[in-house]
Order: C-alpha cells, then structure tokens, then sequence
C-alpha cells in the first residue's frame, strides 16, 4: 500500500512537473522544428516511463535489442499484461515511439495530450469507422516515418496467458510496409495484476524479436502473419 501511495504521488508530481514542456512542443511544431520537436518529446516520454518504472521498484530487462531497424519507421507489436506496459516500452525500448491505444485513455486531460504530442492514436473497436480512420491514420504515420506500437490483444490479459489477436490488427504493417517487430513482456502483470491497483515490484524482461519484413510473402497473407507473429511472442512468453 505505501509503495502504492508514493507512485500515484509521483505520477502526478511528474506529470505536473513536465506540463510545461507542452508549451515548447507546440512552439517547436509552430516554427516547423519537427526534428527538434520530436527529439525532446521522446527524450521526456522515455524518462518518464524509466522514472515511474524505478519508484515501482521493479528491475527492467531489455533482450534483443538490437533487431530493431535503426533507418526506418517499424511496427511494434507486443502483448499486453498491465496498465504499465506503455510506460515499460516507453522507457525501455531506444527507439521514438507512438502507441496505439484504446480510446478511453482519452478521457485523461493531460495524459491524453501528452500521449497526442508523441502521434498516439486512439482506437474505439467498437466503432467500425472510427477504428478503420484510425487505422488508415496509423498507416500514414508509419509512412511518414513515426514508429508505432499495439497491442493486438486488444486489452490487457487476465492471466498473463497470450490472447487471440484481433482481427485486421496487422495492417498497419502490411499497408504501409512498415516491418513488424515482436516485442514479449514478461512479468508486468507481477507489478499491478489485474482487478488490483496496488504497485509492487517485479522482475521484467522485454524480449525483441527479429523484424519480419513486409517484402516476404507471408505478408500477403493476413492470417499466416497473425499466427507467425503471435507464435513468436506466445514462444518466447512461455520459455522459462
């Protein structure tokens, strides 16, 4: 319970804390320093999710990294444990990223804001039209050279257990061809399990798979990408 009462105390000391940067970020696009812009609001966001990962208390473990493409724009598509995974990949993964999120995550004033300074796009899967503009979005940032992280569980497992993907998630590479690069966390659902708010430490280790270019043929083939891509995350999430 304590460690609990000082994360929410430091979330929102931070949050505070970096708000003015907004005021930057906006001049910085108003005078079309995009580069410049982009820089500093990455350098925000990654600190940020490596602080709030430190007064958790947990121990982060990056694998792999080096399979991220470093010249272009990629897809990230990890599964999804705990409301911490944003802040887990933020942090963690040395690569300018945007997320793809669920649309209630809107709700939140200022986070929300920030999650639109770094490009993050909300989803609502319930709403067909919304969800296609959101997609066809994400492909233009992915063209433009934004890489883009999602979940394609679509929420947060229970258990820990890897979930189907939803349908169509995968198109955001096959569109735009972006190449995929699957990303497994494991023991995130440790830090807040779900149905609880209450902050605990956790071991945490974020496997990078290699990237899957969209020049292969499988990527012709929406279904045989979903199984090949969720196979690699399911295997490195059940090896001990």
């Amino acid at each position: 319970m304590f460690r609990t009462i000082i994360w929410v105390i430091y979330f929102i000391f931070r949050v505070l804390v970096i708000t003015p940067y907004l005021i930057i970020l906006k001049y910085l696009d108003k005078k079309n320093r995009i580069e410049e812009r982009n820089k500093l609001a990455y350098r925000i966001a990654r600190n940020w999710g490596r602080d709030l990962m430190k007064v958790s208390g947990s121990q982060i473990r990056v694998i792999g990294e080096e399979n991220i493409p470093k010249d272009r724009a990629v897809l990230f598509v990890s599964n999804h444990q705990s409301y911490l995974d944003i802040p887990i990949l933020l942090g963690f993964i040395d690569k300018p990223k945007a997320f793809i999120a669920k649309a209630e995550l809107e709700k939140y004033p200022i986070f929300s804001t920030w999650m639109k300074t770094l490009k993050c796009i909300f989803i609502n899967r319930d709403d067909v039209r919304q969800s296609l503009r959101a997609i066809k979005e994400g492909i233009k940032l992915l063209k433009a050279g934004y890489s883009l992280v999602i979940f394609p569980e679509g929420t947060r497992s229970k258990d820990g257990k890897l979930r189907e993907f939803k349908q169509g998630s995968l198109k955001l590479a096959t569109k735009s061809g972006a190449p995929i690069v699957p990303v497994t966390i494991k023991g995130a659902k440790d830090i807040m399990p779900r149905g609880t708010l209450f902050i605990k430490p956790a071991n945490v280790e974020v496997i990078i798979s290699k990237p899957i270019f969209m020049e292969e043929d499988i990527a012709k083939d929406s279904k045989a990408l979903n199984e090949r891509v969720r196979n690699i995350i399911g295997e490195k999430l059940n090896n001990d």
